[in-house]
């Protein structure tokens, strides 16, 4: 596992997530994602699939790519 790229990513989303105006607490209703997963993907502390990253867009309303887009 890079951690430095799970840190940029984690950064990222929650960045994403602020602009967007949408709280951790937005995610309950979206099976497969729980506030717990949410924060531990923002503090770098777990790994994230394809399948959540693509879950995770759709509640941000943005394209999946916009979540990864950051530096390496």
């Amino acid at each position: 596992m890079d951690k430095l790229y799970l840190q940029k990513f984690a950064k990222n989303l929650k960045r994403l997530r602020k602009i967007k105006g949408i709280k951790q607490d937005d995610f309950l209703g979206v099976e497969g994602i729980s506030r717990s997963m949410i924060s531990m993907v923002e503090t770098a502390r777990t790994d994230i699939t394809l399948s959540k990253i693509k879950l995770i867009a759709d509640v941000l309303n943005v394209p999946p790519k916009d979540l990864l887009d950051f530096e390496d």
